[in-house]
């Protein structure tokens, strides 16, 4: 049983690397089976359809990245502190490239193409994350650390928009300074003091 879990997950981050550098019809099965040396019918038996293989994977990023925003409220008690960890773990990814680029956002650029089942789960996705954005905006707005202009969830909307269009921008310019220069001002409209 160990080796078919294994299997699954070497299938689904080589599926990952080959999404986040070519979109979700930049792929095959056949690039999946070159990469990691197994045969298509046996990536077929972990995932019978595409469409599947990309849910799952999703779902896998969804559960990650929900995982990773919570530790920000444990390790962080402050509003502010959680949602510069935010933005400097994307900052840091762009910089560095150390991290994968956001596969959702690379998903989201194809909704259109996307078979239903996965682009409800990125839809999942990024409501999930807006959902928690609000919810630091907000308890940050009632502690006197972030001005709102707009109500929480329409902040965490634009904070959202922001990120995930400088995440876009950096790569497509191949400058990752240009992340900073389109998210900073964002945040420090929000960090200015409540008036």
């Amino acid at each position: 049983m160990k080796s078919t879990a294994s299997t699954s997950e070497k299938i689904l981050d080589t599926a990952q690397s080959l999404i986040v550098a070519g979109g979700y019809n930049g792929f095959s099965y056949a690039d999946i089976s070159a990469a990691i040396g197994i045969r298509k019918a046996s990536i077929h038996h972990h995932f019978p359809t595409k469409a599947e293989l990309v849910s799952v994977l999703v779902d896998r990023y969804r559960q990650q990245a929900e995982a990773g925003l919570n530790s920000l409220r444990e390790q962080f008690s402050s509003p502010a502190e959680q949602l510069r960890s935010y933005v400097n773990f994307w900052q840091t990814c762009i910089r560095d490239a150390s991290l994968p680029f956001c596969v959702c956002a690379m998903l989201a650029c194809e909704m259109q193409m996307l078979p239903e089942e996965v682009a409800s789960r990125v839809r999942a996705h990024f409501n999930s994350l807006a959902q928690w954005l609000a919810s630091v905006l907000k308890t940050g707005a009632e502690q006197g650390v972030f001005r709102l202009d707009k109500p929480p969830e329409q902040e965490a909307q634009m904070l959202m928009a922001a990120v995930h269009g400088a995440m876009l921008s950096a790569r497509a310019f191949n400058d990752p300074g240009l992340f900073s220069a389109i998210v900073t001002p964002q945040a420090t409209r929000l960090l200015a003091p409540a008036r």
